[in-house]
């Protein structure tokens, strides 16, 4: 018997499984596809999500992987530049395909422990109070203790367990594919700068092998979305927008995707619950899809951990939902808004005008550059001190960073008075006694997932914290 089952061998169900393997938790990964998905639909990291990578000593990997960007653009295409001051050690997008992406997710999941089964489909979900019986497509069966479904926009779990998925369907698709072109670079990039002054939702980029990465709006919504377009489908498209299909031919693969906007009404129901893309979907304006996935498992990650080890204190694995919920809510919003300035209808364009005169303010860019790399997230965690709730930046101590001391997944007490204790929560968070310029607070406790939940300097204030987030002090 596992305790938690992860449907869904994605980024986000990858993560989780890595994150409930650092705290010795049995875990399973059932994925229906046979073999790794090569299409790329996300194209990188948000500050946050390279935040989280640092966090757990992955950072050097990815790095290696990927390119660093620091540009402008990323809400509603609109272009201002990249804002000063963001509130993190790592203000850049690490550019790398999500097929890079999943292969070193993969691959820190299985170096801790975690079992991948592929080919593998989930289609029964049954539970009681002891556990979950999951039924396989081979007429097999498993059981655990929890069930996380990480399977994606089209979740067989959360249709299994009656779940609401209230929200707008898609009303436009975008074909999406990679494949190569006959016309010279500098013709096709003249003819892409001219259709995007009006169509946003259209582009060609090169992808340094003399194929390109293609974008064109598709002439109707699909009925069925999971039978790929075809390359004849490209080809009307693009002379539709461009007046030529630029001679493209040997396609990768090719795909759709639609704008529909939709959130679960709950994340949890007993002991099966919902993550990433099985919890909420949106247009993929700004990026943000893959990077709220993976930040939904490294929120549930250490919560279901202290669940299945019998030391959470009441209501922890439930602020989960209340925690993410409103997070993945307040993407919809942006995403839909994004998608309204893309529009080319005569309103929208001038709201569009007008937004980018207001970001033209520095106060304004980074607050929306801020949404979209999910650096302005606060969960709400109640009264207290500024930095309560907030993710806390990779500060410099000294005798190295904060980001080096919590690989391991565990709660962080940095005490900068040297006069504070922890000893009861010793199994379960580490007490640093060091130094920072850069934090002007006595002493921050942090959750494993790097959000403040105490900051201060009386102990008494402290043992309440780590009670509240820790659960009761060992003897």
């Amino acid at each position: 018997m596992f305790d938690v089952v992860i449907a869904g061998a994605g980024p986000t169900g990858l993560m989780l499984a890595a994150e409930l393997r650092l705290h010795g938790v049995r875990v399973v990964v059932l994925e229906r596809e046979a073999e790794p998905t090569k299409v790329v639909r996300a194209l990188g990291l948000h500050a946050r999500s390279v935040e989280v990578m640092a966090q757990r000593g992955l950072l050097d990997r990815f790095l290696a992987c990927g390119q660093k960007f620091a540009v402008g653009g990323f809400f509603a295409g609109i272009d201002r530049p990249w804002p000063e001051h963001l509130d993190t050690a790592h203000p850049y997008v690490l550019g790398i395909p999500q097929p890079v992406t999943d292969r070193l997710l993969t691959e820190h999941a299985v170096a801790l422990g975690t079992e991948i089964r592929r080919g593998c489909e989930l289609v029964g979900v049954a539970q009681d109070e002891d556990g979950v019986t999951v039924e396989l497509a081979d007429g097999s069966h498993m059981r655990s203790r929890y069930l996380v479904g990480c399977d994606g926009g089209r979740s067989t779990v959360r249709k299994l367990l009656g779940i609401g998925f209230p929200g707008e369907p898609a009303r436009a698709d975008t074909l999406l594919g990679e494949m190569r072109v006959s016309v010279q670079p500098e013709t096709l990039a003249a003819t892409v700068a001219e259709v995007r002054r009006t169509q946003l939702r259209f582009g060609a980029m090169p992808l340094g092998d003399g194929a390109y990465r293609v974008i064109v709006p598709a002439e109707g919504v699909a009925e069925d979305r999971t039978t790929p377009p075809t390359l004849e489908e490209f080809k009307r498209q693009l002379r539709a927008h461009a007046g030529t299909d630029f001679g493209v031919h040997d396609a990768r693969w090719l795909s759709r995707f639609g704008d529909a906007t939709r959130q679960a009404e709950r994340y949890r129901a007993g002991r099966v619950l919902l993550a990433g893309d099985a919890a909420h979907v949106h247009p993929p304006t700004g990026g943000q899809g893959l990077n709220l996935g993976i930040q939904d498992a490294f929120n549930l990650g250490w919560k279901l951990a202290a669940e299945v080890g019998g030391r959470a204190p009441e209501g922890l694995l439930d602020s989960y939902e209340s925690e993410r919920h409103p997070v993945a809510a307040a993407v919809l919003d942006n995403t839909r808004a994004q998608m309204e300035l893309m529009s080319t209808e005569p309103g929208p364009q001038s709201v569009r005008r007008l937004i980018t005169e207001l970001m033209g303010f520095e106060e304004v860019n980074r607050h929306l550059i801020e949404k979209i790399t999910a650096l302005g997230v606060r969960y709400d965690l109640g009264e207290g001190h500024d930095l309560l709730g907030r993710h806390l930046r990779d500060v410099t101590l000294k005798r190295g960073s904060l980001y080096e001391l919590m690989h391991t997944g565990r709660g962080l007490l940095l005490d900068q008075t040297g006069g504070l204790s922890a000893a009861g929560w010793a199994d379960r968070v580490d007490h640093v006694v060091d130094v920072s310029d850069e934090l002007d607070v006595p002493a921050v406790l942090l959750r494993p997932d790097g959000h403040v939940v105490w900051a201060g300097e009386a102990q008494q204030d402290l043992e309440a914290a780590l009670q509240r987030w820790y659960g009761t002090a060992a003897d």
